[in-house]
């Protein structure tokens, strides 16, 4: 896959969208598939990769990985290494993060209000 050139196009219209638009900012932070289902499991407080990922099996290892380093690069989740042996990484919710609860309870709301739950 080659990579898209800082000057392209595409690039100045996302950056435009995201700056004019509050939905394409947020889509940009938590869209995707896992994204919003990690940070719901995140609600209920701190949790070690292998709660993540037991709490959500269908998710890959690559995947999760990936997105818990987006959403500790968009400051939405706080990732915390202690100096041990064996290593000891909790993951938990930034003040962003933990932002996002009524947008995720909302969510929630209108899935159980269609039927889905």
């Amino acid at each position: 896959m080659t990579a898209v050139k800082e000057s392209s196009t595409r690039n100045f219209n996302k950056g435009v969208a995201l700056t004019s638009c509050p939905v394409t900012f947020v889509m940009e932070k938590i869209g995707g598939y896992w994204k919003p289902i990690i940070i719901f499991h995140l609600m209920s407080g701190p949790k070690r990769y292998s709660e993540l990922k037991r709490a959500i099996p269908q998710i890959t290892e690559k995947m999760l990985i990936q997105h818990l380093k987006q959403l500790q690069n968009d400051d939405l989740v706080h990732r915390d290494a202690q100096a041990v042996i064996p290593p000891v990484v909790t993951y938990s919710l930034t003040k962003s993060g933990e932002d996002l609860f009524q947008v995720l309870d909302s969510m929630v709301d209108w899935a159980i209000k269609n039927g889905s739950v």
